[in-house]
């Protein structure tokens, strides 16, 4: 078996202001090797692109996980190993201290949210999270969460992750969901608006920026209404 990797997204900053870890989609069971063309992990490289450019002369880096196989394979729940790497990794890297936002896609959002209690993670962006009934959130107690969720969804449940958030808002008072009406699993159609939000809350996440209102606002109000708010066009 392959080992982990860290792509570095271009431009890449020192690290020296935190690092931004990208974590890619997968499938319920699968060991093959999630090296080599991968549509799950191509679509996130947009993702990286748009927090480097930002990013990167901030001293932010941006790494993208390839994970060892492409299933979440519980009980092994192999890309959480890998993501438990990664950090390591960081640490190893940087300092020990390096702050972290980790951004995941569907599995690499339910990898990135069992990760979430690491010290080092200071914000966790989850993209349409694959969310499963008694998904655990206790461990989240004060992370900064942002979940965006598309309307067209065919693959993982809005539905879910409104739960989620609603737990986790029981135990956090920073913690904001939009709907990102029109789009679906992929992220296509409003793609920039997909890139951008998650770059900015990044950046912020980070203490580089205040969040933009409309995240602010959500974490304001809290529950219910600031974990169902539309993503405004052009946001």
């Amino acid at each position: 078996m392959t080992l982990p990797r860290l792509e570095a997204a271009s431009p890449h900053g020192d690290g020296s202001a935190g690092v931004v870890l990208v974590l890619h989609g997968g499938r319920p069971d699968g060991h093959q090797g999630a090296g080599g063309f991968l549509l799950s992990h191509v679509r996130m490289v947009p993702f990286g692109q748009a927090v480097a450019k930002v990013g990167a002369r901030r001293g932010v880096g941006t790494d993208l996980l390839r994970y060892r196989v492409r299933g979440w394979n519980a009980p092994d729940l192999d890309p959480v190993v890998d993501a438990r790497w990664a950090l390591d990794e960081l640490r190893r890297r940087h300092s020990d201290d390096v702050r972290v936002v980790l951004v995941g896609h569907s599995m690499g959002a339910r990898a990135a949210l069992r990760v979430g209690d690491d010290p080092n993670v200071v914000g966790i962006a989850a993209l349409a999270p694959w969310i499963e009934r008694n998904e655990p959130w206790e461990h989240l107690r004060g992370q900064t969460l942002l979940v965006a969720h598309g309307d067209r969804e065919r693959m993982t449940d809005p539905r879910a992750s409104l739960w989620f958030a609603r737990q986790v808002a029981t135990i956090s008072d920073r913690v904001a969901r939009f709907d990102v009406h029109g789009d679906g699993h992929a992220m296509l159609r409003r793609a920039g608006e997909w890139h951008r939000l998650t770059a900015r809350f990044a950046l912020a996440a980070l203490g580089l920026e205040p969040f933009e209102p409309a995240v602010a606002n959500a974490m304001a109000v809290g529950a219910p209404e600031g974990l169902s708010v539309p993503l405004a066009a052009g946001a």
